[in-house]
């Protein structure tokens, strides 16, 4: 009876098998992030929807008590609009967002001046929802932002970044606040 060794066919079949497994695992690693910044991008896309469907009824509830403040109310709905209709890159939408909010806080300086306003429980669910709206699109930006963190990471880091470059696979935008004003806390005083 003839012995024959597998031995070195056993491990030439590993050193061809563990790259191949590699190559796989990081490739299907890249595609999974890769969808989740498209899924969490339509997070946000979903929360700002809601936020652009709650400016309308909000503006319409400012109108009846300043009607002689049409310009700020214009500059609102014109930058609610500009942002809607922004499809571009993260960075794109962001800016237009930014601006956005910028009308924003206008209009409440503007409610500042109608203390009857303030007090509406029209005026005051619609603000609390906006709020709501706010915190929403807020946490919906972070998950989207650590997900395109995973993805850039993997597309630069030694050996990943071979695959990534193999299969084209690029580096996402954040959706940041442009304005440094904002990222400041704002002071309270009482």
């Amino acid at each position: 009876m003839e012995e024959t060794n597998y031995m070195p066919l056993i491990i030439a079949a590993i050193i061809i098998l563990l790259p191949v497994i590699w190559f796989i695992a990081t490739y299907n690693i890249l595609v999974r992030l890769r969808n989740f910044c498209k899924e969490s991008w339509s997070g946000i896309d979903t929360e700002l929807k809601r936020r652009y469907d709650l400016i309308p009824n909000l503006v319409e509830t400012v109108k009846g008590y300043a009607a002689h403040e049409r310009e700020t109310l214009q500059h609102v709905v014109e930058a609610r609009n500009r942002a809607i209709a922004s499809n571009g890159t993260p960075a794109e939408q962001a800016r237009d967002e930014n601006a956005f909010v910028g009308t924003l806080k206008s209009l409440f300086a503007v409610v500042e001046n109608y203390p009857d306003l303030k007090a509406s429980q029209n005026f005051l669910k619609l603000q609390q929802e906006l709020a709501n709206t706010e915190d929403r699109i807020q946490a919906a930006r972070r998950f989207y932002n650590a997900n395109v963190r995973d993805l850039n990471t993997r597309i630069e880091v030694i050996p990943s970044n071979l695959v990534a470059s193999m299969f084209n696979f690029q580096k996402q935008e954040y959706f940041e606040i442009e304005s440094p004003f904002e990222r400041i806390a704002p002071k309270v005083q009482i």
